[in-house]
């Protein structure tokens, strides 16, 4: 019954159950050493301009490594225009940032570092310089990589270490693997409804469930001056207000939503589905009302929690930190 269930999903889950994940490495594999360092940098607050900032501010393991808030914080208590997307499973993304401005995990890990609302320095030359006085970082530096800490090594430590932020072992995993029991009745009706009436896997889909592409679903259009997110990269008309389909393993973990963070809870993500988005130009064709009963609601939102992983949740900051 359950495989005739999984075969009557449609085209739209197709990719959902059958896509492998294709690892976006870069090249070479990377060592245990190398993964190492990129998780003491990832979590030092040196990396700031003023000591007070890592990546792991705004992408912390104990919030699904993201900040749980409706935009970042950097340095001197700057606020961010957009919220922090969670780090689990970028191993299988492809360009990053809400508006795919960077090409790859290393492009992306150097950006906050310059970043004057975030982490502040003033440019890689002094993120290195920095790392440089730090004696562990200088001798690590070269006997991983045989030479001095420039900002490229510093970046492929980094982005390391993030590609073993991993979940990929939740109750719709096991379900797909043949385990029949592992979702409940509520999830199993959450993924029919996923699936086809709320047409969240067009977008939603592959084993990341997202497309990684950008679209308009009308957030943040109706402000007074609105975040235009893709379009401010590739400068194409029908780009305007669209961003990246954020991936939904572990979402329960990293409210709130949207690039702005303006939606709280799944509840409220699943009301502004249903009532259609947000009206504008370039809104995506896809999105209409879809007039949801309230148990068809509880149900897909039954289903979104059954995509949490366990594995991720491993993995903590370190102790001490190197002199």
């Amino acid at each position: 019954m359950e495989a005739k269930r999984i075969l009557s999903l449609g085209l739209a889950a197709f990719s959902i159950f059958l896509l492998v994940p294709k690892p976006a490495h870069a090249a070479g594999n990377p060592t245990t050493e190398i993964i190492e360092l990129g998780r003491l940098l990832f979590f030092d607050k040196r990396l700031s301009a003023d000591n007070t900032i890592s990546c792991a501010t705004c992408h912390d393991p104990k919030r699904g490594f993201t900040d749980n808030q409706p935009v970042s914080t950097g340095i001197k208590g700057q606020k961010g225009n957009r919220n922090a997307p969670t780090v689990i499973n970028r191993i299988f993304g492809t360009i990053q940032f809400w508006d795919g401005r960077a090409a790859s995990l290393e492009d992306q890990a150097k950006g906050p570092l310059t970043n004057p609302v975030e982490m502040g320095m003033t440019d890689h030359n002094a993120v290195v310089s920095k790392l440089k006085k730090i004696k562990f970082y200088a001798e690590q530096s070269r006997k991983i990589f045989g030479r001095e800490i420039n900002i490229d090594d510093v970046a492929s430590a980094i982005a390391s270490f993030e590609r073993t932020v991993v979940s990929d072992d939740s109750k719709f995993d096991l379900f797909v693997g043949g385990d029949a029991k592992a979702l409940n009745a509520s999830e199993k009706n959450g993924l029919d409804l996923f699936s086809g009436k709320g047409r969240c896997a067009v977008c939603h889909s592959g084993p990341r469930f997202s497309d990684e592409d950008f679209h308009n679903i009308g957030v943040g259009m109706n402000g007074k001056n609105p975040d235009l997110g893709r379009f401010n990269v590739t400068h194409k008309d029908e780009d305007k207000g669209a961003f990246k389909t954020p991936a939904l393993r572990d979402i329960s973990s990293t409210a709130p939503y949207m690039h702005d963070g303006s939606l709280k809870t799944l509840k409220d993500v699943i009301e502004f589905y249903d009532t259609g988005g947000i009206p504008n130009p370039n809104l995506h064709p896809i999105i209409e009302k879809l007039e949801l009963s309230k148990k068809e609601k509880a149900d897909l939102e039954s289903f979104l929690k059954a995509l949490d992983g366990k594995r991720w949740r491993n993995i903590t900051a370190p102790e001490k930190f190197p002199d």
